[in-house]
């Protein structure tokens, strides 16, 4: 089964239509959904998919019980080894819903840098994401290095250079890029 990985910035609260429209195509098609259990965005879509009648849904957490699963779907709680509360205890569920996940779909803020990383991780994983980038109303296919380059120059200045220092950036869109390099040859 094709399993669909939604998430998105903890900043967005409301889903742009033209999102909630992908994310109802998602439900249609009868892909397994796999969503977070974070405030803003994931419990926004968490909403959208009870809206929708989703049943294919799984929440994941980090640690025993979720921050939200409106819809009291199946959840998936996944053990992290890092301090509860913090963002790298949070971490831990991003990184097995990339895993598990065959394509992303997320809302992005143009900032946020977790948003950004769980594209980059299905990247290491050689999946792709259609990025919806809410400021400008507009979806980016992220299926290679340039296409995260391409997202990547979404972002402002400043939050360009948080980006380098939360996430090293620019060095991740370098591996990337080597990394494709390679099987190319």
């Amino acid at each position: 089964m094709t399993i669909v990985f939604i998430a998105g910035s903890l900043s967005i609260k409301r889903l742009h239509p033209l999102f909630r429209e992908r994310i109802k195509a998602v439900v249609e098609s009868g892909f397994g959904i796999v969503v977070g259990d974070a405030d803003g965005a994931d419990t926004s879509i968490q909403n959208a998919l009870l809206e929708l009648g989703a049943e294919k849904v799984t929440v994941y957490c980090s640690g025993n019980k979720p921050r939200n699963n409106v819809g009291g779907w199946p959840i998936e709680s996944v053990h992290s080894t890092q301090e509860s509360g913090t963002r790298a205890f949070f971490i831990a569920k991003d990184i097995k819903m990339a895993e598990v996940a065959n394509y992303g779909l997320m809302v992005w803020d143009a900032k946020s840098t977790g948003t950004l990383s769980n594209v980059i991780e299905l990247l290491s994983h050689e999946r792709s994401s259609r990025v919806f980038v809410n400021k400008k109303h507009t979806f980016i296919t992220v299926s290679d290095a340039n296409g995260l380059s391409h997202l990547a120059d979404c972002m402002s200045e400043g939050a360009r250079v948080k980006a380098e220092g939360k996430i090293n950036l620019s060095t991740r869109i370098a591996a990337i890029k080597h990394k494709q390099l390679q099987l190319s040859l």
